[in-house]
């Protein structure tokens, strides 16, 4: 009986060799890693497990122009839903706006949806803090609905073809240097979930 169990541990030792040692039918290699697909997870980013186009939305902006998620195809899209009464917001947008003059040139677009609040409120709230990136007016909540914003602020990163890339919930030090790279590799990349259907 000894003998038996000391040759079922044998085994099974064997066999765990022979998976561990990559040769094993469920071994799976791991792909290189891009730099933006790294500050994912250093900056608390979640990720789609497939492609999944972004909901299409057109919105008032404070300039009264109205702007449609179609329009910024061909843009990194930072799309971030808040409201001037939440605390969080107000200490994110400023490093919001540095990385807007900081990449407005290269490729990412920093566009904020308010929530349910009037144009009066969000000028006097960007005038405030010296806010330049777009700010749109959902004045009945319908798009933050659609995007699931349920509580804010709430980012959402969508790729050059209007899919998503990625969610934060919460506030991020968007002008750090891992942020600054997160951006950098996002616009090197054709799409990070290309291929993952």
């Amino acid at each position: 009986m000894r003998t038996l169990g000391r040759a079922f541990i044998y085994a099974a030792l064997c066999l765990l060799v022979l998976v561990g040692s990559g040769k094993g039918f469920f071994h799976k290699r791991k792909e290189p890693t891009s730099p933006a697909q790294d500050y994912f997870e250093k900056l608390g980013i979640e990720r789609p497990g497939k492609k999944i186009p972004a909901p299409e939305f057109a919105l008032e902006a404070l300039s009264g122009k109205h702007v449609a998620l179609k329009d910024l195809r061909s843009k990194v899209v930072f799309l971030n839903f808040w409201a001037t009464w939440c605390v969080p917001c107000r200490q994110e947008m400023p490093a919001m706006e540095k990385l807007h003059r900081e990449l407005k040139d290269h490729g990412v677009t920093v566009v904020a949806i308010n929530f349910r609040e009037s144009r009066k409120e969000v000028q006097k709230f960007f005038n405030e803090l010296g806010l330049t990136f777009t700010a749109l007016l959902d004045k009945n909540g319908a798009v933050s609905e659609d995007y699931g914003a349920w509580s804010i602020p709430v980012s959402y990163f969508i790729d050059r073809r209007g899919a998503f890339l990625g969610k934060a919930v919460g506030p991020r030090r968007w002008d750090s240097q891992q942020a600054k790279e997160f951006f950098r590799g996002l616009l090197e990349e054709k799409t990070l979930v290309e291929g993952r259907q």
